[in-house]
């Protein structure tokens, strides 16, 4: 069924996919209060809007720009990468990835939860080998769409196991790319706390790991989603340190910024994993037992 939607949106233009995203964003806005609120209270936690009128209006549009998300990965997914490919108008910070095959090194391109994160790897894996990690779904028959829907050209994809961690290793150490979505909240037992726009977020320590073992070159990757359906702007800036999570989200906060109304700021990027959030708090209470730093 999904199968089926997938190629009946790939044969309408992206103009109307984002135009019936829009109406699906919006209506999720009227009555879905709980995305909502999730979403209003990590803008205002971000600080990238002066007050709580201009967070709203913030979350309105960024409620609307995940319904054309949405619809537009259904899209991506049912059309060939050579339909896909005249739809990527421009392409910023090329040169980061020149310098990396120039020397022979691997790739690590970051993808945030911002505007379309489908489409950066169909651009590099259209070109060059890329290995793209992903969370399979729990229904078989979405976890087979979502891998048929994404390999294209010369992409692969490996499942977020130790099989798939060593696979994105192997692609390194071969000088070729891997991508991974790093605002993604990991396993309990996965990742650690690190400030996100100055709250504590249980974020991913794999990307720092891999930057640290393999020597790649690091690449925040941006699908910028143009107005009218007119397509999408690639933006590509190299990161000269990932080697610790607090790290690695100053430099999502530094993407994000660029256009925070197609960020999708109702995932619960700041949901305590029980694991995680008992390790939290025995550094707190150990904090307090040692009490305030003599030494300053």
């Amino acid at each position: 069924m999904l199968g089926f939607f997938c190629k009946t949106l790939a044969c309408l233009p992206l103009k109307w996919v984002h135009r019936l995203g829009s109406i699906l964003g919006y209506g999720a806005y009227c009555i879905d209060h709980k995305s909502n609120r999730i979403a209003l209270e990590n803008i205002l936690q971000s600080a990238l809007t002066e007050n709580h009128a201009q967070a709203r209006q913030l979350m309105k549009r960024s409620r609307i720009e995940a319904g054309k998300a949405l619809l537009e990965t259904f899209f991506i997914w049912g059309k060939s990468s050579e339909d896909l490919l005249p739809l990527i108008h421009e392409v910023h910070g090329w040169e980061a990835v020149l310098e990396a095959h120039q020397q022979g090194q691997g790739l690590i391109f970051l993808t945030p939860h911002l505007g379309c994160f489908e489409i950066t790897s169909i651009f590099y894996g259209a070109q060059y080998p890329i290995t793209v990690l992903y969370r399979p779904p729990k229904i078989q028959a979405l976890s087979d769409l979502v891998v048929s829907g994404r390999q294209k050209g010369k992409v692969a994809m490996a499942a977020a196991n130790a099989s798939g961690v060593r696979k994105l290793l192997q692609a390194l150490k071969a000088g070729q790319a891997v991508g991974i979505l790093p605002d993604q909240i990991p396993r309990s037992g996965e990742g650690e706390w690190a400030d996100f726009f100055s709250k504590p977020a249980y974020t991913m320590g794999l990307a720092s790991k891999l930057a640290s073992k393999s020597g790649a070159i690091v690449v925040m990757a941006f699908g910028e989603r143009l107005a009218d359906g007119k397509g999408f702007n690639i933006h590509l800036s190299r990161v000269d340190d990932i080697s610790t999570p607090t790290l690695l989200n100053q430099a999502i906060e530094r993407q994000v910024a660029q256009c925070p109304e197609q960020y999708l700021w109702q995932y619960n990027r700041f949901k305590q994993r029980r694991y995680a959030m008992h390790k939290l708090e025995k550094k707190s209470s150990a904090a307090q037992t040692e009490g305030p730093d003599k030494s300053l």
